[in-house]
């Protein structure tokens, strides 16, 4: 066994990781759902966070949602953010805003942020304007970003 961040990682997971392939195949993304959900290592909730970008299933959005809020993990919350800022879907607006402006981890902020302006909903603006005034400068920074992809979005009429 080995240890990461004061997680260990069995030989469960590597027959976990052997099953991750069978479900992507098959789009299963109710078997990365419930590795989530399950609380599994988090090389494993990492991985399906991942691939439920992959999968891209509007279902997810709720569960990675859940995800940002909740892991105690910030590497996996970030992966979360910009999951949902691959997958597009406005109903992940909500949970983003949250972890934007409330997150402790800034590179959770960050991504948060930079997701937002990935989507393109505009009932983001008014968060990311809030965030231009977060105490680090590289959520500042993605925030300012977020609001230019906004802009652009909704110049060329492609803005939700």
């Amino acid at each position: 066994m080995n240890v990461y961040d004061d997680q260990i990682v069995s030989p469960e997971d590597l027959e976990i990781l052997r099953e991750t392939d069978e479900a992507f195949e098959k789009g299963n993304s109710t078997f990365f759902i419930k590795l989530l959900e399950k609380g599994a290592s988090i090389a494993l909730r990492n991985r399906a966070v991942c691939i439920l970008a992959e999968i891209g299933d509007e279902r997810c959005v709720s569960v990675l949602s859940k995800v940002m809020r909740n892991d105690p993990n910030p590497l996996v919350r970030h992966e979360a953010a910009f999951t949902l800022g691959q997958l597009g879907y406005p109903s992940g607006v909500p949970a983003l805003i949250d972890a934007t402006l409330g997150d402790d981890n800034i590179l959770v902020r960050h991504e948060a942020a930079v997701a937002l302006g990935s989507i393109g909903d505009q009932s983001a603006r008014e968060a990311l304007i809030k965030a231009t005034n977060d105490p680090d400068e590289f959520v500042r920074q993605s925030a300012m970003i977020a609001l230019l992809n906004l802009d652009y979005l909704k110049s060329i009429g492609k803005s939700k």
